[in-house]
């Protein structure tokens, strides 16, 4: 994959989102929780949060899909890009993590509200900005 600046497009299709000018108080509050959790304790720690048997699956997506979660019963899986750098891999995952545990009636149930689906997204992308932030500002992996 070719390097890029972030809130650059890459070569191959990807836009790189540059960080918020201010991420809120409350996401970095509730990211400091899931900060620096190897895959395996993000795992561990999203099932208990959702109180569901997570699995993550990694594997090419269209490149406007960074990631996506199904949830069914006591199950749920998180489909990441395998296109993406390793640190928006991780950013797709808080995000989608996010959903499972604070958003848990589904997007039919969200979009029938008088909350806009905009805010649900803004609120995950703050809680992945913050889970990530420090990741992102040392440069590792990506």
């Amino acid at each position: 994959m070719a390097e890029t600046a972030l809130g650059d497009t890459c070569t191959d299709g990807f836009e790189w989102p540059s960080p918020p000018e201010r991420i809120p108080d409350w996401a970095f509050e509730e990211a400091s929780h899931w900060k620096g959790l190897d895959d395996l304790d993000l795992l561990a720690k999203a099932e208990e949060a959702c109180g569901r048997s997570v699995e993550i699956v990694t594997l090419p997506l269209p490149i406007s899909i960074w990631g996506l979660h199904v949830a069914r019963g006591q199950r749920a899986r998180i489909y990441l890009n395998s296109l993406l750098p390793e640190i928006w891999k991780r950013f797709a995952a808080f995000h989608e993590i996010y959903h499972l545990v604070h958003h848990t009636r589904g997007e039919a149930f969200w979009s029938g509200t008088a909350t806009p689906m905009t805010s649900f997204e803004y609120q995950a992308d703050m809680f992945a900005w913050a889970a990530v932030f420090d990741e992102w500002t040392e440069g590792v992996s990506w």
